[in-house]
């Protein structure tokens, strides 16, 4: 299941504990190169499965629930309501004082399409929604999760987009690690120098 994270804004109204926000917002380019596109959770909405509101994609911690979802021009917008619970009260408590003020959905990839150095988000399955902490400059912590559950070609167009290596050099690290690299056809030093320089690339960040 993969991740991603959006700051939404909080309603609540006297001691009310309803929220709404954007879950996601179309056409916006997250650090890991994804763009969510309209029309992307018509399906998964049409299903009528409910979408669950989590804290910190914590199965065992459910918050609340949300009561409506839907795709208008800007996004995807939720509205729900937290319980009146402990936990639920906490999380309302903190989303009132702007402690916390982010949501990060949950989903799973079911079309998309490569373009243009982005991954075109088509078609969603979304399973869940969670009110989530940690803010915006910790974004590498989600894209360390994508990368967790991405598929072999995703994170081949991550290793020759990002980091700059060759396709047949991507294609045979991932196949075979560094051995694959130096046992290709006519490589030379050329699959370890672009390794080399990569490593390097990396370690000045």
């Amino acid at each position: 299941m993969e991740k991603r994270f959006f700051d939404f804004e909080v309603k609540a109204a006297g001691e009310g504990r309803k929220i709404s926000g954007y879950g996601s917002v179309f056409g916006s380019r997250d650090l890991g190169g994804d763009v969510v596109m309209p029309g992307a959770f018509a399906k998964s909405i049409a299903s009528g499965r409910k979408v669950r509101m989590l804290f910190q994609h914590d199965s065992n911690k459910v918050i609340g629930k949300w009561t409506k979802a839907y795709e208008d021009e800007n996004g995807l917008h939720l509205e729900g309501e937290l319980a009146d619970t402990p936990r639920g009260n906490e999380i309302h408590t903190l989303l009132k004082m702007d402690a916390i003020s982010g949501l990060s959905i949950g989903y799973r990839t079911v079309k998309d399409e490569w373009r243009d150095n982005s991954r075109l988000l088509h078609e969603l399955d979304l399973m869940e929604v969670s009110v989530v902490t940690f803010p915006m400059n910790e974004l590498s912590n989600v894209d360390a999760v994508k990368a967790a559950t991405m598929e072999k070609k995703d994170f081949e167009e991550k290793l020759t987009r990002d980091a700059g290596l060759s396709r047949g050099v991507a294609r045979a690290l991932l196949s075979g690690g560094f051995d694959a690299v130096k046992s290709m056809p006519g490589a030379g030093n050329d699959g370890e120098r672009e390794m080399i320089e990569m490593l390097k690339s990396w370690s000045k960040k």
